[in-house]
């Protein structure tokens, strides 16, 4: 047995000598094998003419001055503010709304588990491959016989029947709602997780004092769950900015580049017309606009908060 209690005498001294950093390398080196290591590859290859075969050229500067004349890439940023608008201003705002429908009124006056099923039918998007779905979708606003445009003339409103997805004026708002139909789930789940440690008493004093239901959502809900607001509205940002495979799958960021983003046009640039090191500087300013934009965000999420303490 002596042996024994020396080596845990020994792991026992190590560790509290070095604390638990060892347990961090792992974790580390996968970071910078998986991040590090492919961000200052791709960072290198931005300051280079390379068609993917022989000797990357270095060109310094060249391909973010071209970036700043491109008419295409200040067409694709535009349009990440409509994926934005998609993904989560108009998913946080609906699903604020449907969470707290669930969870107050569905929820009491039938059961949870309905409010449950609910749930669970709005995040099945979520689940479902972006491939498949997006797939779905392109059947169903194929302009002869999808689906949609089947049952508008079908009721007589041959009018409506558009080419969706082929149009330049009806491609972006149609792949924004399909956008929406993927994303609405997600804040559903959150919020309504966030409505469960919101103490019912403050709703019950509210309705003592007759207060009506929209003016407990913006006294009470809302500033309560501010936090799971903060982190659904971050996780959407992210996810706006680098959205790839719906556009991939229902545009391919036509027609005439309407529908075009960041994340879209790198890959294209990267594959399609071999321009390696023009596409790595669209991926470049993609990942600092989203660094950005998170640290902005979690600055003022930040400073919300401490003033919030404060009073």
């Amino acid at each position: 047995m002596a042996p024994v209690k020396s080596g845990r005498r020994s792991a026992a001294y190590i560790r509290s000598r070095v604390g638990y950093w060892p347990y961090l390398v792992p974790g580390v080196l996968l970071f910078i094998a998986v991040i590090v290591v492919p961000f200052a590859m791709n960072l290198y290859f931005s300051f280079t003419s390379w068609r993917g075969i022989g000797e990357p050229e270095w060109i310094g500067l060249e391909n973010y001055l071209e970036l700043a004349s491109d008419s295409t890439f200040w067409i694709s940023f535009r349009n990440s503010i409509a994926m934005v608008v998609a993904i989560v201003v108009i998913p946080t705002a609906i699903g604020l709304l449907l969470a707290a429908t669930f969870f107050d009124f569905i929820g009491r006056r039938f059961g949870p588990r309905v409010a449950s099923v609910l749930r669970a039918l709005y995040y099945l998007p979520q689940v479902v491959p972006v491939v498949a779905a997006g797939l779905l979708w392109t059947w169903i606003l194929q302009p002869q016989t999808g689906g949609l445009n089947t049952v508008l003339r079908a009721v007589g409103l041959d009018s409506l029947a558009l080419n969706w997805l082929g149009d330049p004026e009806t491609a972006l708002p149609t792949v924004m709602s399909v956008l929406v139909w993927f994303q609405i789930g997600y804040p559903i789940v959150v919020f309504m997780a966030a409505l469960e440690r919101v103490d019912p008493e403050l709703y019950e004093a509210a309705e003592m004092d007759g207060a009506p239901w929209f003016t407990r959502m913006r006294a009470i809900t809302i500033p309560q769950i501010r936090p799971e607001i903060f982190v659904v509205t971050l996780t959407g940002t992210i996810s706006a900015l680098q959205v790839f495979a719906p556009i991939y799958v229902l545009t391919g960021g036509g027609p005439e580049n309407s529908t075009n983003v960041p994340s879209y046009f790198s890959y294209t640039s990267f594959f399609t017309r071999a321009q390696v090191g023009y596409g790595a500087a669209i991926a470049t300013v993609l990942a600092l606009v989203v660094l950005l934009v998170a640290l902005v965000m979690i600055r003022f999420q930040a400073r919300s908060e401490k003033e919030d303490s404060e009073l």
